[in-house]
């Protein structure tokens, strides 16, 4: 969603350029997660399509200046919101489908769901539980290579909690593409 909305260009470059060295490994659950959370932003900008439709269908019934001030500006403010949000959607269609193509899917299981239920994180927030469960298993059974954890959502796995189970499990955290970018460099050095 990140690569959708424009919050993170470092990561849609490094979709569209991913070195041959890199194995990119996504837990199936973030597919419906990200599918979901595209549905429901649809769902906001209809709605505020809706409220906007009804600002815009009072202004017209106005003849006061400000009225035909504001009436125009509305309709530009939802020309240009429709041409952001299918900007947002084009996006996503392409760094869905990338990801799709080249990344491996970690597939949800019984283990999986078992330690989720087992370790005391996230408490409120299943879908990431399950996410770092994914990981974790995915990291046992691959222990010799090197592991890195790319999620901009720093305001859970950035926890210092889910950071030191990251640790534990062999696996660094990066919050930004940019930081990993520069680590990835780094390493080729």
């Amino acid at each position: 969603m990140s690569i959708a909305k424009g919050q993170d260009s470092q990561a849609q470059k490094l979709l569209q350029n991913t070195p041959s060295s890199l194995h990119i490994v996504v837990p199936s659950i973030c597919f419906v997660e990200s599918l979901t959370t595209l549905e429901q932003e649809e769902k906001y900008n209809l709605d505020f399509l809706r409220k906007l439709d009804i600002q815009i269908n009072q202004a017209e019934r106005d003849n006061s200046d400000n009225a035909r001030l504001l009436l125009s500006r509305l309709e530009q403010s939802r020309t240009s919101f429709l041409q952001r949000s299918n900007e947002v959607k084009e996006r996503f269609d392409v760094a869905f489908n990338q990801l799709i193509m080249k990344s491996e899917m970690i597939i949800l299981s019984t283990g999986i769901f078992q330690e989720t239920l087992n370790r005391a994180i996230f408490e409120k927030h299943i879908i990431d539980r399950i996410i770092l469960e994914c990981i974790i298993f995915h990291t046992g059974l691959h222990p010799n290579e090197n592991k890195l954890f790319l999620s901009s959502n720093s305001k859970e796995f950035g926890r210092s909690e889910v950071i030191e189970v990251l640790r534990d499990s062999g696996i660094q955290y990066f919050n930004k593409t940019q930081n990993f970018l520069g680590w990835l460099q780094s390493q080729s050095n």
